[in-house]
């Protein structure tokens, strides 16, 4: 089932339309108050949502949602009026693991939904266990630990540190990660793996050293 948080309701009703033509389960709240009440009995796969909300802006419910065990690495998608690289970046750094903004088309946005779902239930079908000095990745839990403390990473940030631990010693350009990660590129916006290598490298706190910034090319995962 996917969620969609939007409170103009010809959007929500587009949306809703456009994911159940495309053979996908979705349906459409206006309140953050009506989808917590929701979430209560049913969890969904992957949240399509507005920033601009009544009640509680989309920022703040992002936050919240990455906050919480239960949902922390639910696949979340930006929906918004506002396009500015700043407004773009907050989002992102804020857990989004894609960002649309409207206008937009219906035919791109189901594609990303879709290709958001294979990714997300691909790592979780996966059977491996990789490990970067003290990191460990468990591909089929889905989890990452370090010296084996549990670090709560959102899906594209465990997806970047999964790309880079599977191939370790490689480096990757910053457009390489985009297309494997994204599935797409951003025009001129490379900065999305910036902004999502800082946050990891937060996370993983004195085992960020693993990350390796290659000046000029991108990053990899040093070898021991």
């Amino acid at each position: 089932m996917i969620y969609i948080l939007e409170d103009e309701q010809n959007i929500r009703e587009l949306l809703v339309y456009a994911l159940n033509s495309a053979s996908l389960e979705a349906t459409g709240f206006e309140k953050p108050s009506e989808m917590y009440e929701k979430m209560k009995e049913d969890s969904p796969e992957l949240l399509i949502l507005d920033i601009m909300l009544p009640e509680e802006d989309g920022i703040s419910i992002l936050k919240k949602l990455r906050a919480d065990d239960e949902t922390q690495e639910l696949p979340i998608i930006m929906l918004t009026a506002k396009s500015t690289e700043f407004d773009k970046i907050i989002g992102l750094d804020s857990g989004a693991d894609d960002y649309i903004t409207k206008p937009f088309s219906v035919m791109e946005l189901v594609s990303r939904v879709k290709a958001l779902l294979r990714r997300s239930k691909k790592a979780v079908e996966k059977k491996e266990i990789y490990t970067a000095g003290n990191i460990t990745l468990n591909v089929k839990k889905h989890t990452v630990k370090v010296k084996g403390e549990d670090v709560a990473l959102t899906l594209k940030e465990y997806e970047l540190l999964e790309c880079l631990m599977e191939k370790k010693g490689l480096v990757f350009s910053r457009d390489a990660l985009l297309k494997k990660i994204w599935g797409y590129e951003f025009d001129g916006e490379s900065r999305t793996v910036d902004v999502h290598i800082r946050t990891l490298r937060q996370k993983l706190g004195e085992a960020e050293k693993y990350i390796e910034t290659v000046r000029g090319v991108g990053y990899k995962i040093r070898e021991e």
